[in-house]
């Protein structure tokens, strides 16, 4: 009765001092999260250095992070910047009359009547819906150069929280295989259960971060390039809209370069228009169908409407951290109910039998 008694207690302690540790990284979610996917992303590279190379674990592991700063960390705080630059310019141009989202409307009214003669039968009022695209325009540039400003004024904490992911990255590579090893001791899951999610972790990680990130990198850069080539103004703040829009699977970057190639027709650039249709098609459309299935891998595919809802809902909760941990948690739910199915459910089993 007392050993009992004692291990209740023990175990009830055990998890309120869990709670309170995680809680008390919650402010530094974000770092912790990102350092444990570069741990993810790059570790066979350590590896390789470690193995090939022959470097010491600590040698090895800045080594590995001094790649992932050159390659990925300046590249993104390059575009970052030249975004919330891009998105200030056009908030203030909004402001001051210079671009008028009304015009473009009227633009594509007057090149294609039917569309008129469309919104009519429809019913709607288009001079409210111009306010509305107006007002959206000035809401989405307005939220950017926001946060441009605070990203000014919050300079040292930003980089405080890049230096703590980059701190926390370089052990989660040294010490990596050794923390599995230890979580895989210390959670009471069974092993084999527990490496094959690990083993699922660092399987959808790879494939949303290389996979679904390049992919989408990939294709707004493409329509940024053509945006520039055709003289598209604010072609860098489209290309990283194009970006982000790619990462949410349906929707893509063919929601930005589509009603632009409209308005280039209904403007009267019929070439311009037309070039932008077949590169948006041919190119930008293409990208997606071939380099998905290379980078990620057909198997580790989650079905489309699982990787549409958990994106979304990783969106709503928890930012643009959410394109990774909406599809993760997505991933370790069919593991657990996989594992469950195959290994607890009862009328399986007398089936078997």
């Amino acid at each position: 009765m007392q050993e009992n008694l004692e291990r209740r207690s023990f175990f009830l302690m055990l998890a309120l001092v869990t709670v309170l540790f995680l809680y008390l990284l919650k402010p530094f979610f974000g770092a912790v999260f990102w350092a444990s996917v570069i741990g993810v992303l790059f570790h066979p590279l350590y590896y390789r250095l470690l193995e090939r190379w022959s470097l010491r674990p600590t040698l090895a592991a800045l080594t590995t992070l001094a790649v992932c700063v050159v390659i990925v960390v300046i590249p993104v705080l390059f575009v970052l910047g030249s975004f919330f630059q891009e998105g200030a310019g056009l908030y203030q141009r909004l402001q001051s009359g210079e671009v008028d989202p009304g015009a473009y409307l009227d633009q594509v009214q007057k090149g294609f009547p039917l569309v008129q003669n469309l919104i009519e039968r429809l019913g709607v009022d288009l001079d409210n819906l111009k306010q509305q695209v107006a007002g959206g325009a000035v809401s989405v540039s307005r939220f950017i150069a926001q946060n441009a400003v605070e990203l000014g004024q919050n300079t040292l904490q930003f980089f405080m929280s890049l230096g703590l992911m980059l701190y926390v990255a370089f052990f989660l590579l040294r010490d990596g295989v050794k923390l599995i090893d230890l979580l895989v001791r210390a959670l009471p899951l069974g092993d084999e259960r527990e490496r094959l999610l690990f083993a699922k972790f660092a399987e959808v990680t790879r494939a949303t971060v290389k996979g679904n990130l390049m992919v989408a990198a990939l294709q707004g850069t493409l329509g940024g390039i053509i945006f520039w080539m055709l003289g598209i103004p604010g072609a860098l703040l489209w290309g990283v809209v194009m970006i982000l829009l790619s990462l949410v699977p349906v929707v893509g970057a063919g929601l930005i370069w589509v009603p632009v190639a409209i308005y280039l027709f209904a403007a009267g650039d019929w070439i311009q228009g037309s070039v932008l249709v077949v590169f948006g098609i041919g190119v930008i459309g293409l990208v997606d169908n071939i380099l998905r299935p290379i980078l990620v891998g057909r198997d580790t595919k989650l079905p489309d409407y699982i990787v549409l809802l958990s994106t979304l809902g990783g969106f709503v909760l928890f930012g643009m951290n959410g394109f990774v941990v909406g599809p993760l948690i997505a991933a370790l739910f069919m593991a657990f109910w996989g594992i469950f199915i195959r290994e607890f459910n009862i009328r399986e089993k007398v089936g078997g039998q």
